[in-house]
C-alpha cells in the first residue's frame, strides 16, 4: 500500500486504527546464523527531484510552517496533557492516549509541512513488534508519532524530557528513557522496558543508531534493540525513512519541499535469537537498511558496522 501525496495520506488511515492494540500474526522467520544468510528485498524507488531554493520567499514560507507547527503542537499538547493528568492512576490508559495524541499531532504536523509523502508496506504497520527506524531529521519524530500503532511505547535518551512540550508529554504518556552515560542505569531501564512490554502487551519504537545522523547517512547501530528483542521475543519491524534529511536538515530552521518515503519491511522473527550472536544480528539488520536506502543515505563505508558493537 502507498500514498503519494500529502493531501491523500490524510484520508487513508482511519480513526478506528488509533484504537487498535492487537497485531496480525504474520511473522517472517530468520535463519539461525543470520550473519551468513542472504536477504533480498526490493529497494524503494528514488525520491523525486526538487528545487532546493534558499530565496527569501521559500524561507518565509518555511518559517510560517514551523511557527504553525509549534502552535498546533501547543494546542494538542494542552488537550492531551489535561487528559493524561486525569488518567495518572492508569498508566496503560496514558500509553494509549499518548499514542492517539501522536497519531493526531504527527499527522497534523506533516500536513502543515506539506512534503509529498509515499508510504509502503503498511500491511506490516500493525504488528506487535519492536519498530526500529533510521533517524536523520526532526521530521522522523512526527512520522513515528503518527505511524506507529496504538499500544507502542518509545525508548529514548533521558535528555528528551527537557524538550519543550514534547518531552513533558512523553513522560506523562508513560514512555521510557535511558541514561546512556550510566551503563548500569541503562541496563536497568532496558529491563524495565521488557517488563512493561510483557505486562501490558506493548510494542516498542526505538532509533537503533542512538542519535540523529548529521548528513542523512546511516550510522552504526547500538546493541539495545537486539537485547530488547532477545528478552521480549518480539519480532523486529524495520522502518526505512528516505528524504527527511533533505526536508529538514539537522541544525536548520528551513523546511524544504523534498519528497519523503516511508517503507515498512516484513517482520524479522527473533524468538530463536541468543545472546551469543548479538553482533551478527546487528550486522544483519544494519545490512538490510544499507540495502534499502538510496545511495546518498548509505554509510560512506559499510565497515562502519563494526563500530555497532559499541553500546
Amino acid at each position: 500500500m502507498e500514498n503519494s501525496a500529502s493531501g491523500s495520506f490524510l484520508r487513508n488511515r482511519r480513526l478506528e486504527s488509533f484504537l487498535e492494540t492487537k497485531s496480525g500474526p504474520n511473522v517472517r522467520e530468520t535463519q539461525k546464523i543470520p550473519s551468513k544468510q542472504v536477504i533480498t528485498r526490493q529497494r524503494p524507488n528514488k525520491t523525486d527531484a526538487f528545487v532546493d531554493d534558499d530565496g527569501w520567499i521559500p524561507t518565509l514560507i518555511s518559517c510560517v510552517r514551523i511557527v504553525t507547527c509549534f502552535l498546533a503542537m501547543m494546542v494538542t499538547t494542552f488537550i492531551w496533557a489535561t487528559i493524561m493528568l486525569m488518567l495518572l492512576p492508569w498508566p496503560s490508559q496514558r500509553i494509549r492516549q499518548g499514542n492517539i495524541y501522536g497519531h493526531v499531532t504527527g499527522r497534523l504536523l506533516m500536513w502543515i509541512l506539506g512534503n509529498p509523502l509515499k508510504i509502503e508496506g503498511t500491511e506490516f504497520s500493525n504488528e506487535r513488534a519492536i519498530y526500529i527506524c533510521n533517524h536523520a531529521s526532526p521530521i522522523d519524530i512526527f512520522l513515528i508519532m503518527w505511524l506507529t500503532p496504538t499500544g507502542t511505547v518509545g525508548i529514548a535518551k533521558k535528555e528528551i524530557i527537557w524538550y519543550p512540550l514534547f518531552g513533558q508529554l512523553y513522560v506523562l504518556a508513560n514512555h521510557l528513557w535511558i541514561d546512556r552515560s550510566d551503563p548500569r542505569a541503562a541496563i536497568k531501564s532496558m529491563k524495565k522496558a521488557v517488563q512493561a512490554v510483557k505486562k501490558h502487551g506493548l510494542s516498542l519504537i526505538i532509533f537503533p543508531e542512538g542519535t540523529r545522523s548529521k548528513n542523512g547517512r546511516l550510522l552504526p547501530f547500538k546493541k539495545g534493540f537486539v537485547h530488547l528483542a532477545i528478552e521480549s521475543g518480539l519480532p523486529i519491524v524495520p522502518i526505512i525513512l528516505t528524504g527527511t534529511h533533505l526536508a529538514w536538515r539537522k541544525g536548520s530552521l528551513h523546511v524544504r519541499p523534498a519528497p519523503i518515503s516511508v517503507k515498512y519491511l516484513p517482520p524479522i522473527k527473533t524468538d530463536s535469537w541468543t545472546a551469543d550472536n548479538i553482533n551478527d544480528y546487528i550486522k544483519m539488520v544494519h545490512d538490510i537498511y544499507v540495502e534499502n536506502l538510496p545511495e546518498a543515505q548509505k554509510p560512506i563505508s559499510t565497515d562502519d558496522t563494526k563500530n555497532s558493537s559499541r553500546s
